[in-house]
């Protein structure tokens, strides 16, 4: 965490922002900004892009708190539809990648881009490299559940994970819920076909035998159902990336098809109608609290350094949310935490098997 001053003001968290990354660049990215340095008096905002347009878009709002809002100049702009190999290589002084050397540079405490999350991924990891011990890193999010809420990781990042890898992707994952939410031992599960011990394929099963051996506190495997359900106590949803991204875009899609049948419903009949300007408060409380744009913001955890991927049709709250993600997870130091966690359950698990010896 860094300190730093600003006009006289302090400030103890900077972020930088890729302002022209996403599907609506700056007209979402500038006033998201504002609205977290509203939000957070010890917040300095980096707004990366190309500065005249940023200039102007800083220029329409009326906020005092535009004061602890720098401009940073890049001259290229990474698209959505982008090779991440050619952004990478061709794509130097993108916003997306001065956005990831700032937090390098320790000018900024965290990055978030609504960009192209492939080219977001290799910009990081290779500008960032992975923490010791920490082979690839991990898309990890925050999901509604009756009850409360639980992260789900790997959302996408890797898409073939060996057991090893799940078991680094359960500690990050403990630790960053640990740190943000205050639990001192999250239950960690892992996503399977069945609950049952025999229930799986040969990769699930061998990741099974390292969760149970690893300190972690571990409670065996969740269903699909008990993602959203409270079937199970869960705070930590462990899989590969190709089923947790799946996992994923169907609940959105289902989200969407109940919201638009629920439409559909009320406008079939005008006693229907009446009944659903009855039901408007209801309906409008149960949209807020399955609305997606709460929970935006994925970190791409096992970086030296915190990096928040927006969605990328992200609106003006969707995206105030990434920031918020990154702010939190800046002021908890979530990189450090992780490396100090993962060497800690490396020694203990030593320790075990030189006793066994």
């Amino acid at each position: 965490m860094s300190t730093h001053h600003n006009d006289g003001v302090n400030v103890s968290i900077s972020i930088a922002i890729d302002a022209m990354g996403g599907d609506h660049g700056s007209s979402v990215t500038v006033p998201a900004g504002i609205n977290a340095l509203e939000q957070y008096p010890d917040l300095k905002i980096l707004l990366v892009g190309l500065s005249d347009e940023l200039e102007d878009a800083v220029s329409a709002s009326n906020s005092s708190a535009k004061n602890r809002l720098e401009i940073v100049p890049a001259t290229q702009i990474v698209a959505m539809d982008e090779s991440p190999a050619l952004a990478l290589k061709r794509k130097k002084d993108s916003s997306m990648r001065v956005a990831i050397n700032a937090v390098k540079d320790a000018t900024a405490d965290a990055c978030v881009s609504a960009g192209n999350t492939g080219a977001l991924m290799a910009m990081a990891r290779f500008v960032l490299k992975t923490l010791p011990g920490i082979d690839r890193p991990a898309i990890v999010g925050q999901l509604p559940r009756i009850g409360g809420s639980a992260y789900l990781l790997d959302m996408g990042a890797s898409v073939d994970s060996p057991p090893e890898l799940l078991l680094q992707f359960g500690l990050m994952g403990s630790t960053l819920v640990r740190h943000l939410e205050g639990k001192d031992k999250p239950v960690v599960r892992l996503l399977n076909i069945g609950i049952e011990d025999f229930k799986g394929n040969e990769l699930i099963k061998q990741a099974a035998e390292l969760f149970r051996e690893s300190g972690l506190n571990y409670k065996g495997f969740i269903e699909g159902d008990g993602i959203y359900t409270d079937s199970v106590d869960v705070d930590v949803i462990v899989c590969d990336g190709f089923v947790g991204n799946v996992a994923l875009k169907t609940s959105e899609g289902l989200a969407q098809m109940i919201t638009t049948f629920l439409k559909e419903e009320f406008m079939r009949s005008p006693l229907k109608k009446m009944s659903g300007l009855i039901a408007k408060p209801a309906m409008n409380a149960f949209k807020h609290r399955v609305d997606h744009r709460q929970y935006n913001g994925a970190t791409l955890l096992g970086l030296r350094g915190t990096v928040v991927k927006s969605h990328g049709g992200a609106d003006e709250v969707a995206f105030s949310h990434a920031v918020h993600v990154a702010y939190h997870e800046a002021i908890k130091a979530v990189p450090q935490k992780i490396h100090q966690d993962l060497m800690s359950m490396q020694e203990a698990m030593q320790n075990s098997q030189q006793s066994v010896t």
